[in-house]
């Protein structure tokens, strides 16, 4: 007991200073940029400025304030959910991404269920079949697809269901004249949504098919599966039952870092499509130079991506009990 709580707070206090070194790098950025800092937020009207204006613009954004107390000030905001004002929109940085934020929790959460799902399904199926021209297949299709550039994708899938058979809306979540009714605009928000989910999954499913095969290949020899094959299982159930479940825990752990990595990811995906998300508002915050802005999203990127690890750390003994074991020393009491 004593060595699990030993453990846990060790881990606690890694992920606390990774936070806190993160948030440092989100600090320190934008005041090692060259320049005036008062240029980076209003633009080239700063010359027109007197210097009470810019004094007084200063105050505001507390850049008149020493190195430190600015730190100081900026952690406290955060602790506090106040994480400045947009220069870009006018509004509070926290408004705007919990504004753009669920847009792409949808477009990720889509993409990752089903990139995990089909890339596990056909991984394990392509192990099964190690050898033979189905295997060889799978690998050489979902290898390429891996390679090939999310935007790349994008722009194919604009280019041929878009412009050539006009299929889908090329940009945005709703058409200009969207239904009235929650059955309709739902309708019209999914046929929006297809092809960016469609791009965001074929960037990722051979990653996870590639995992979820090698996976499943250090289990083919088992003595667990000979002996349920000796029960008579057939080679379908052996695979569902047994192989791929032992085979789980490297398939839960790129899906659980997923939840992180592909919100970055989404950035040029959503920036293809003109996809109001968290993506192409740090594309958007970059051209207008919106530093509170991009604080605010780098920020939101590094909790997801480190509160993915925390996730997969607190379930794995969920999954595989050998793990909660290891956390206490080797004992399970």
């Amino acid at each position: 007991m004593i060595e699990s709580i030993r453990w846990y707070a060790q881990r606690g206090a890694e992920y606390g200073l990774t936070v806190l070194a993160a948030i440092t790098i989100n600090f320190t950025l934008p005041h090692l940029a060259p320049g005036d800092p008062l240029r980076y937020l209003v633009g080239d009207e700063v010359e027109a400025l007197s210097e009470e204006q810019r004094q007084e613009l200063l105050a505001t954004y507390g850049l008149d304030q020493p190195i430190h107390v600015q730190y100081v000030d900026y952690l406290l905001g955060i602790l506090s959910g106040d994480l400045g004002t947009s220069v870009m929109y006018g509004d509070p940085v926290v408004d705007v991404l919990v504004h753009r934020l669920p847009w792409t929790v949808l477009l990720v959460g889509s993409a990752l269920f089903l990139s995990t799902a089909i890339g596990t399904i056909l991984g394990a199926w392509s192990a099964w079949q190690e050898g033979t021209r189905t295997d060889a297949g799978f690998v050489g299709v979902l290898v390429a697809a891996d390679s090939a550039p999310a935007f790349w994708v994008g722009m194919l899938l604009i280019a041929v269901f878009v412009s050539s058979l006009g299929w889908f809306p090329a940009y945005g979540v709703s058409s200009i004249q969207s239904s009235e009714s929650a059955f309709g605009s739902t309708v019209d928000s999914v046929h929006h949504l297809t092809l960016p989910v469609v791009t965001l999954t074929l960037a990722r499913v051979g990653g996870m098919f590639l995992v979820a095969r090698g996976s499943v290949l250090t289990t083919a020899g088992s003595d667990y599966l000979q002996f349920s094959r000796a029960k008579g299982l057939s080679e379908r159930n052996v695979l569902a039952r047994h192989a791929l479940p032992n085979a789980s825990l490297p398939i839960y752990t790129r899906f659980t870092l997923g939840l992180g990595t592909l919100v970055g990811g989404a950035v040029v995906v959503e920036t293809v499509f003109s996809y109001p998300g968290l993506g192409l508002l740090i594309y958007e915050a970059a051209l207008a130079r919106d530093y509170p802005l991009l604080q605010g999203a780098f920020l939101v990127l590094t909790v997801t991506v480190i509160g993915a690890n925390v996730l997969a750390d607190l379930t794995y003994p969920i999954l595989d009990p050998r793990t909660a074991i290891a956390k206490t020393g080797g004992s399970t009491e």
